[in-house]
């Protein structure tokens, strides 16, 4: 009988050990799955057949009036821009998702900026050398401005990077992003905004 016991008790501590195994297998393999997807794709490539991207948020509020530098010292304004849609996107070097997106701006800006579309890129903080760098690297051709106190995260109240945020030609923000944006979004939601 004692014999009997010992061998379902070992059993049952067999089966629980398959068990075990079993279901942290299942979780890691979740997590894996997870990681892959939430972390998206920094290649910009097609994940699984389909572009990785954020969807807009729609908004209706009056454009921060926020004044800023570019490389060269100039100063610049949100304001002086009224009258053009303008995406604002705030970014930083240092920012995965933030280089990820930036050959996906470009080329939306290239197709659309004799529509009346102005493209913003305003980096968050960093020394003016490395934005000038950056800007080479990626061959930015839309406009850069400097922000080293990172006075644009505090007016959007969003110190998400990357953040981007969709002005129409009276100046109100449209639509707000947090996170990486793909050409289809950019399409989807500013396109018709060029054509109103």
């Amino acid at each position: 009988m004692r014999l009997l016991e010992l061998s379902m008790g070992a059993k049952k501590q067999k089966m629980k050990t398959w068990a075990m195994l079993l279901a942290g297998s299942g979780l890691l393999l979740l997590g894996v799955i997870s990681g892959v997807w939430l972390s998206g794709n920094p290649s910009g490539a097609p994940l699984g057949g389909q572009e990785v991207s954020v969807v807009p948020q729609q908004v209706e509020f009056k454009a921060p009036d926020l004044a800023l530098s570019d490389p060269r010292g100039q100063a610049v304004s949100i304001s002086a821009l009224k009258g053009q849609v303008v995406l604002i996107n705030n970014w930083a070097t240092w920012c995965p998702p933030c280089k990820a997106e930036m050959p996906t701006l470009q080329a939306f800006y290239d197709l659309h900026k004799d529509e009346g579309f102005v493209l913003v890129g305003i980096d968050a903080g960093d020394p003016p050398t490395d934005v000038s760098s950056f800007v080479s690297q990626y061959e930015l051709t839309f406009p850069v401005w400097l922000d080293p106190q990172s006075r644009s995260l505090a007016a959007f109240k969003n110190d998400a990077l990357p953040s981007s945020y969709v002005i129409d030609t009276q100046g109100v923000v449209r639509l707000a992003w947090t996170g990486a944006i793909s050409q289809r979004m950019l399409e989807k939601y500013v396109t018709p905004l060029l054509e109103d």
